[in-house]
């Protein structure tokens, strides 16, 4: 028996360092990794029986689903996007789900949408909720405040400009008159001198730059530097959950209007504390106590609800792997 995890393919000019944050979680639970495979290819293997777990976004590539005979899937942390259902839950797709169920969910919206389809499906939660293996000893824990992509779902130049397509869309729409609004926004609820000396973190490097094993590495350096933060401001699911997991307080800032945004979120935003914001204001609330913006004296306790949801996950993975 084989032992692989995800990798990712990347976009023209990015891709998501919290994807292979996720095949970190997936890791932890196998004896060895035997090989990487990517999430888009899943029906191209062809070797040796192979052990997955099945946890992340799917999938861009929904032509070439279902996965390969030869993979033997564990089903959890699974998101099924609205822009992908359509082409994943064929016929084809919904037996094979069925055949592999129960199917754990990352999300309440992809458990519901399952279910819908006669598929025996049940929010699991994410499985980054489990990176407590980079935990630190508080003694460790040093000053640091970092600030992780918030609002990244704001316009920026480099969206705009991604192509000339998306460019002429931004000015018949009116996007590329709003990129300054992430900015103004951001300082609505975080004070100027914390947004001067907190550390920042990109979580959506520069594609055609970095190896598997390179991305791999900086995954592992972002987790052990949230682990010895004092404190973590994102709107990075990816850097949130683990942050969870570890122990790191950690403010969640929702800004996402769209449902290919929120349906990711169906049930994950209540473990978080939280300040949402009104994307076409900037006006925000915070479901913690909150006295003016944000700043390097801000303390929040993490709500611990994260735990009803780890640890079954932990049982379910060893089970798998430990399944003959």
């Amino acid at each position: 028996m084989k032992y692989g995890i995800f990798t990712y393919e990347e976009n023209k000019k990015s891709f998501n360092v919290g994807d292979n944050v996720q095949s970190l979680a997936a890791k932890q639970y196998l004896p060895q990794l035997d090989t990487y495979i990517n999430r888009e290819h899943l029906a191209d293997y062809h070797g040796e029986k192979m052990k997955v777990i099945m946890n992340g976004w799917f999938t861009h590539n929904y032509n070439n689903w279902v996965p390969s005979e030869d993979i033997e899937p564990f089903f959890v942390s699974f998101h099924v996007n609205n822009t992908a259902a359509p082409g994943m839950l064929n016929d084809k797709g919904i037996a094979y789900l069925k055949k592999h169920e129960p199917i754990g969910c990352r999300d309440q919206f992809t458990a519901d949408l399952l279910k819908s389809k006669g598929i025996d499906a049940y929010f699991s939660g994410c499985l980054t909720l489990t990176l407590d293996t980079y935990k630190v000893d508080d003694s460790l824990r040093g000053d640091d405040i970092y600030i992780v992509d918030p609002l990244y779902s704001y316009p920026t130049w480099e969206k705009v400009t991604y192509d000339w397509k998306h460019f002429l869309r931004s000015i018949q729409n009116g996007t590329i008159f709003k990129l300054g609004e992430r900015k103004k926004h951001v300082s609505n609820f975080i004070d100027a001198d914390l947004l001067k000396s907190a550390k920042y973190i990109n979580q959506q490097p520069p594609s055609n730059t970095y190896s598997d094993d390179q991305k791999f590495a900086m995954a592992e350096d972002i987790l052990n530097q949230y682990a010895k933060a004092k404190l973590v401001i994102t709107s990075r699911i990816h850097c949130a959950l683990p942050c969870l997991a570890m122990g790191t307080p950690v403010i969640f800032v929702n800004g996402f209007d769209s449902f290919v945004d929120s349906c990711r979120f169906d049930g994950i935003l209540d473990l978080f504390n939280r300040v949402d914001v009104n994307t076409k204001t900037g006006e925000f609330t915070a479901n913690f106590p909150l006295d003016g913006k944000i700043s390097k004296n801000t303390i929040v306790k993490n709500l611990g609800k994260h735990h009803a949801l780890a640890e079954p996950m932990k049982e379910k993975c060893r089970a798998f792997i430990n399944k003959k």
